[in-house]
């Protein structure tokens, strides 16, 4: 009977008094002790209303009935597949739909729908990766800022492919603390990319210019990570520079100038398909045998081995394994002493190779001035100041 009675109101009442009637009869079917009769009118009453030309009307049911498991199931997927604006509460808390549901609406590519589905909490990861395959920038972002969703490493990097050039995107993927070394490098690669394409846009440098200049800043932020990756990490960020295209001898190199030596194994091992411990054997022996033929199984050029033999015979002598600086900086000594030892080879062959050792070694000289720089400074904070205590006449 109040059913039949309500029905009736409804066909005169204002909107804004239809959503607060139909929010009243959502926590009575809910909340209310109804006889079965007046269970199954309520519920017919509120599967009509999925009808009403209203979305205020329609957003009410999905209020009260968002965080309920036993609100009826065909009024909760009917909200689902509504608008965006009516649907939000339902996609964003509902424990009613199932994962195949939550991947289907992501699908649809509606931004505000994929938004709502980021954000639940307990997001199991098979969500989170349609999410990262198709879903909008706004709904990515709000994935990587929902502490409670499951999200494997495969789904961040898919995110990095997609939106890594947006500053937001960076930020919030730069500040989990389960970020794997290859996802931060992939990272650094679109920001470098970024940078280029606008320092072009905007011709303050020619483009192969500012593609160097990225390139080798991409190149030097790859060997600061793979210093600082915790242990077992550096292989995963190997296979990663490889199947992107970035391990060639120009990084390899560095990593060496730089005393990385454990990348350096890594890298050739990865590249010529020979066992870690055998490359270490033959890198730190220190007769040299065995490392040309490492070299070509691993197809580095030719042009460059002179720069690789005569780095790895300094760092074998006394004192160069123990340059100042962590293994993310390049080693001024080491670069000098290549320099020099390449340079009274057939200059005109290696023209190229000594032109990236110079700009290896002005690095290098640079980094150290700015050290020593800061060293001078930190003393002076330091040390009192004698003009600033005057002592008493």
């Amino acid at each position: 009977m109040i059913v039949r009675q309500f029905l009736h109101w409804l066909r005169t009442a204002p909107s804004g008094d239809r959503a607060e009637a139909t929010s009243a009869l959502a926590r009575a079917f809910l909340h209310s002790d109804l006889t079965d009769n007046d269970r199954a009118a309520a519920e017919g009453a509120m599967i009509m209303l999925l009808d009403d030309p209203s979305p205020l009307v329609r957003r009410a049911l999905a209020e009260v009935f968002a965080g309920s498991e036993n609100a009826p199931p065909t009024v909760v997927h009917a909200l689902a597949n509504d608008q965006p604006d009516v649907a939000e509460p339902i996609l964003r808390r509902s424990p009613l739909l199932l994962d195949s549901d939550l991947v289907e609406a992501v699908a649809s590519g509606e931004p505000a729908r994929q938004a709502a589905i980021a954000s639940r909490a307990g997001l199991p990861c098979s969500v989170s990766a349609a999410i990262a395959e198709v879903g909008s920038a706004e709904a990515c972002l709000v994935l990587l800022e929902n502490g409670a969703a499951e999200t494997v490493p495969f789904s961040l990097d898919r995110i990095v492919q997609r939106f890594g050039h947006l500053a937001a995107i960076r930020d919030a993927i730069l500040s989990r603390d389960d970020l794997p070394a290859a996802t931060r490098q992939a990272l650094v690669v679109k920001l470098s990319e970024t940078l280029a394409d606008f320092v072009t846009s905007r011709e303050w440098l020619p483009e192969d210019r500012a593609r160097r200049i990225t390139r080798e800043a991409c190149e030097k932020a790859t060997v600061t990570l793979a210093a600082e990756s915790q242990e077992g990490e550096v292989r995963p960020l190997i296979r990663h520079l490889r199947e992107s295209g970035q391990l060639n001898a120009g990084l390899i190199l560095r990593s060496l100038l730089s005393g990385n030596v454990e990348l350096f194994e890594e890298a050739l091992a990865e590249l010529a398909q020979v066992p870690l411990t055998r490359v270490v054997g033959i890198v730190h022996d220190r007769r040299g045998a065995g490392f040309r033929a490492l070299y070509d199984k691993a197809g580095l050029p030719a042009s460059t081995f002179p720069a690789f033999r005569e780095a790895l015979e300094a760092m074998r002598e006394e004192g160069f394994m123990f340059e100042p600086g962590s293994a993310s900086r390049l080693k001024r000594r080491i670069i000098e002493r290549t320099l020099t030892r390449c340079e009274s080879e057939a200059p005109d062959e290696i023209e190229p190779l000594l032109t990236l050792l110079r700009r290896y070694a002005a690095e290098a000289a640079r980094e150290e001035a700015r050290l020593f720089c800061d060293e001078l400074v930190a003393d002076d904070a330091i040390a009192p100041d004698a003009d600033l205590h005057p002592v008493a006449a």
